[in-house]
């Protein structure tokens, strides 16, 4: 397989024809971009199997659980803001690279970590990594993807977030289950020390492997053709389209729209935040926030604490967490068939309708007082349903492609970087307002999140499906929208 990714730009193309053949090309080295999201979904989710174990070895009270979970996500929000000018200036590639030793180091420091310092350590450097992933990937797939299956291959980055996730659940669930059994029989030695004296351990230290295969791949992708028409690389630029379209005609005139745009952006950017691109700038943002106020990270994140509440305790908490993660990849594979063809809009609509009704009802269980494990569980797959094939992968559609190219990148960082911060301040609260009001409030008041979000896309979000990145411009207006071509 080597040769089929290697980035020999110069050499122009490989002979793969147009149609199917540059389709599985933009797929694979698409996949190769989308494993930044599995280590994104690993990373964030394999702290719900540690959180109690490490809880009770270190003695967290409410507050310094929350911070546990939420130093990571300071790491992601720090890891978002230096990403969008790393992108710029080393390359979508490199980044790449970059993330994927962060994220293996991450698994290394924690695992090893010999206090409770240590693991928040390397709980921030992990962050770093997901915050590098979270704009590399899904600009990159979004800058090598065709028009008509940008939507479906960006979404290959929330699916492999949903598989990591899943993944993350799954060994955490298998690792403490060996870890229990294995405990009654006496045993020394480091692996003994990892994976059953202390097996959250073992939990953080398996995400050395998808590091290590995510840097190793990443190699032998070409860097993104559009990075390299910004850098004035044009024949590098041409030879990687061609490679991508199957067809030198087809990238020839490709990239002859790309170079015009960015004539019309240098005139028009400027101060890319304000004017034609403050409405693309507030969409991105609001969706990146949003996304998260629906409460999906503390489903996540608090899972099998939620479960507990609900009766469901021990490992069958943490099977029944992985059920929901399952839930959630499951669904987010109908997003790949849904968001080329029905377009962003309608879809993101029915996913924040059906995703509020269930919330709603959820809440009102706490509220009551059910404590059926199953109902619970079965409402809380409902809601990862919806989100999995709407809310997830559409903020990720959207901001990777209504922005200008020289400015993508730093803009996506800035919607990215929202994300992360609502994901701080939710999680380091939630325990806290868990204690004080119940479950029930915080699900109640992600269901009234979701409606204000079903408003606002109504009202305000135009639709993208089918539209080449330097088309979508025109939507905003001004000379930055007109690519001239």
């Amino acid at each position: 397989m080597h040769h089929v990714i290697d980035p020999a730009a110069d050499d122009g193309p490989t002979g793969i024809a147009a149609g199917s053949g540059n389709l599985f090309y933009v797929t694979l080295v698409s996949l190769v971009s989308a494993l930044g999201g599995f280590l994104f979904g690993y990373e964030t989710v394999v702290i719900a199997g540690a959180l109690s174990l490490v809880k009770a070895q270190f003695g967290f009270g409410a507050v310094m659980e929350g911070w546990f979970v939420t130093s990571g996500l300071f790491g992601c929000a720090a890891g978002v803001l230096i990403a969008g000018r790393l992108c710029d200036s080393l390359g979508r590639k490199n980044v790449m690279l970059i993330g994927g030793v962060l994220l293996g180091l991450c698994a290394v420091i924690c695992a090893l970590a010999p206090t409770a310092d240590w693991v928040i350590v390397g709980r921030i450097v992990g962050g770093l990594g997901v915050g590098v992933a979270s704009i590399v990937s899904p600009l990159y797939i979004s800058e090598v993807a065709p028009p008509d299956v940008r939507g479906r291959l960006v979404s290959l980055f929330q699916l492999t977030i949903c598989i990591g996730i899943v993944t993350a659940m799954l060994v955490n669930a298998e690792l403490l289950n060996f870890a229990l059994a294995a405990d009654a029989v006496n045993g020394t030695g480091v692996w003994h020390w990892l994976l059953v004296g202390e097996a959250w351990r073992g939990m953080f230290l398996t995400q050395l492997v998808p590091s290590l295969l995510f840097f190793g791949l990443a190699l032998l992708v070409p860097d993104s053709p559009r990075w390299l028409a910004l850098k004035g690389k044009t024949e590098k630029a041409l030879g990687v389209l061609a490679r991508l379209r199957g067809s030198t005609e087809v990238a020839s005139a490709e990239l002859r729209q790309i170079e015009q745009s960015m004539k019309n952006e240098e005139v028009a950017v400027g101060a890319w935040w304000r004017g034609p691109l403050r409405k693309p700038l507030f969409l991105g943002v609001f969706l990146a926030v949003f996304s998260e106020l629906s409460g999906i990270t503390v489903v996540m994140y608090y899972g099998p604490t939620i479960l507990e509440r609900a009766g469901i305790t021990g490992g069958a908490s943490l099977g029944g967490h992985a059920v929901i993660g399952i839930v959630l990849a499951s669904f987010t594979v109908l997003s790949l068939f849904v968001v080329d063809r029905f377009g962003r809009r309608a879809v993101l609509l029915a996913g924040c309708a059906g995703a509020a009704i269930a919330l709603t009802a959820t809440g009102i269980c706490f509220a009551a007082g059910v404590t059926d494990g199953a109902v619970i569980i079965a409402l809380l797959c409902m809601f990862v349903a919806f989100f999995a094939f709407s809310l997830g992968p559409i903020k990720w559609i959207v901001i990777s492609e209504i922005f200008p190219t020289s400015v993508r990148a730093r803009a996506m960082g800035v919607a990215t970087v929202a994300v992360w911060i609502t994901d701080i301040v939710i999680n380091q609260a939630f325990p806290v307002v868990r204690d004080l009001f119940g479950v029930s409030a915080m699900f109640l008041v992600f269901a009234l999140f979701l409606v204000i979000q079903f408003v606002v896309v109504l009202t305000k979000l135009p639709e993208t499906k089918g539209m080449a990145l330097e088309e979508i411009l025109s939507l905003w207006s001004g000379k930055a929208g007109r690519t001239g071509a």
